[in-house]
């Protein structure tokens, strides 16, 4: 994965709109923080192969950036993504990396259902 670059990634979403595509959204703050940390409120959120058509697709803020995909009936979005990657099956993968390099969102779209 690279660093957002907003002029290619921005390229990248747009050629993914109006066209039926999966969605994996991903959120964490740690799935087993509790157990490190006494006390320790976890939460996170997953979706997985959804499939939605949004007509605009948008790279938002500095680093980190948030992703909307704009729907005809409201907005998906990721805040905090740092990183993205169009993969060797032509999805692209978005991540938010936190300072020690963890898994914190990710956002990926695919014109094919992901493995489950």
């Amino acid at each position: 994965m690279q660093t957002v670059e907003v002029n290619h990634l921005q390229e990248l979403l747009d050629s993914f709109a109006n066209k039926d595509v999966y969605i994996h959204l991903e959120t964490t703050n740690g799935s087993y923080a509790s157990h490190f940390q006494e006390g320790f409120f976890n939460a996170g959120a997953f979706i997985r192969n959804i499939v939605i058509r949004y007509e605009l697709g948008k790279v938002a803020g500095d680093s980190p950036h948030r992703i909307g995909l704009k729907l005809p009936s409201g907005w998906i979005y990721a805040q905090g993504i740092t990183h993205y990657t169009m993969d060797e099956h032509d999805r692209l993968l978005m991540a938010g990396l936190g300072p020690d390099g963890k898994l914190a969102v990710a956002l990926e779209i695919s014109e094919t259902p992901f493995a489950y």
